[in-house]
């Protein structure tokens, strides 16, 4: 979902307290990003991982939120690796940011903590017709990273009261949250996301904990009718981030 309004330097976008370069990654600066990082409870975090992080934009964010959090961001691709490493470096939370260019299993294994918070914006189409490249495609489809390969290196990675927190499509979304739940995990928020107020749900933020909580259900509409201006809620959640607001 890539319809957020983009604020360009070459190759990149600029937020108000820092800069995205994507022009190496397969997935670009877009709405689901941007709504998981502007989103995850990281306030209480002191630990945090992104999983998949591509060019590192929702670490970024949950840094500007949180300025005593440290964040891993895990990404398998290395020139997304690359240039999420060269955004940190960019930004002036650079000590508390760092890269590991790795599959996700192998991170687990080598850890050197657990985390508070663990993030993923996750590729979520099943493999089908082939992406122009095998960059876009490992972006987008879960073959590499499955969404049961997912939960498995969260609970492997997550603190005992920690949070996992994902964006994903809002049918998707459904398939994965009943998948955590048969894995005894429990939700703890879900955001049911609508472009306008007379669409049906399209996108779904998700946190889910390993011990029993009781649900916070809410709903996020992100236009007005007109489909030319964001509603408070949404302005309210990106106002930090965006420039025009």
């Amino acid at each position: 979902m890539n319809n957020v309004k983009k604020s360009y330097r070459k190759g990149g976008f600029t937020f108000k307290q820092f800069f995205v370069g994507h022009d190496r990654c397969a997935m670009k600066v877009g709405t689901d990003g941007v709504l998981l990082g502007a989103w995850a409870p990281v306030q209480q975090a002191k630990t945090a991982l992104d999983i998949g992080s591509g060019s590192g934009l929702i670490a970024l964010m949950l840094a500007q939120r949180n300025q005593q959090v440290i964040i891993d961001a895990v990404e398998l691709d290395s020139a997304a690796a690359q240039q999420a490493q060269e955004n940190f470096i960019e930004s002036q939370w650079r000590e508390r940011l760092q890269v590991f260019a790795q599959d996700i299993v192998e991170f687990c294994t080598q850890r050197q903590h657990d985390y508070d918070l663990i993030v993923s914006n996750p590729p979520y189409f099943e493999p089908s017709v082939s992406c122009s490249s095998e960059q876009r495609e490992q972006a987008r489809y879960t073959a590499t990273l499955t969404h049961q390969t997912l939960l498995d290196s969260a609970r492997h990675c997550l603190a005992p009261d920690g949070l996992f927190c994902l964006v994903l499509p809002y049918d998707v979304g459904e398939k994965v949250e009943a998948m955590a739940h048969s894995d005894n995990w429990f939700t703890a928020y879900r955001v049911n996301i609508r472009d306008k107020a007379t669409m049906p749900f399209h996108r779904m933020l998700l946190g889910l904990k390993r011990e029993p909580v009781v649900a916070q259900i809410t709903t996020l509409v992100l236009k007005e009718a007109d489909n030319t201006i964001y509603t408070e809620d949404f302005q309210r959640l990106i106002r930090d981030f965006y420039l025009k607001y």
